[in-house]
């Protein structure tokens, strides 16, 4: 007999795929996405805003009915932080212009509201009207900066101050009162 070639046989591999290392990496794709969506979401503040008044005519005084006057706290932002509150009309003020801080201090503008809104809410129970609280009037000027707006604003929350408003056109009298101040 003849020496025939041998056959060369192939080695037979295992058809088995490991997919521990797929798995793995598939749950921190998950875990990452599920956390830049997260973080993704824009932090904003409710604000409610009326419906743009178009009227041609209408000359920008708003007209709240008898006994307004002694529920509106008007709070001035200016530049560097600062803060003038008075209450009341700028040409009649139930509580002179006072210059207050930002916080809950003795002169924190938290405090000043809490206590004008209280002040407030019990006259207004004791005339038949418990729900009436403060309105408060903000108007920040130029000079004052962005954080200062949204602080104030975080301010009305916490002090549960139900009715604001943003103006942004100041009185000559008010704008004195800035440059004084």
């Amino acid at each position: 007999m003849k020496n025939l070639p041998q056959r060369v046989r192939s080695k037979k591999l295992s058809s088995r795929v490991d997919l521990t290392a797929m798995v793995s990496v598939s749950f921190l794709l998950i875990i990452f996405f599920m956390l830049v969506g997260e973080l993704s979401k824009p932090k904003v503040l409710d604000l409610s805003l009326p419906a743009r008044y178009d009227d041609k005519e209408w000359n920008g005084v708003i007209n709240c009915g008898a006994g307004v006057g002694p529920r509106i706290v008007t709070v001035l932002l200016d530049e560097n932080d600062q803060i003038i509150t008075y209450s009341g009309l700028l040409f009649h003020p139930l509580e002179d212009p006072k210059k207050v801080s930002y916080g809950n201090g003795d002169k924190g503008i938290r405090k000043v509201l809490f206590e004008r809104n209280n002040k407030i809410r019990k006259y207004s129970a004791s005339v038949g009207k418990p729900k009436n609280g403060a309105i408060v009037i903000i108007k920040p000027s130029k000079k004052s900066n962005f954080k200062n707006l949204v602080d104030i604003l975080d301010e009305m929350a916490i002090a549960k101050i139900d009715t604001y408003a943003i103006v942004n056109e100041f009185t000559p009298e008010e704008e004195k009162l800035l440059a004084s101040k």
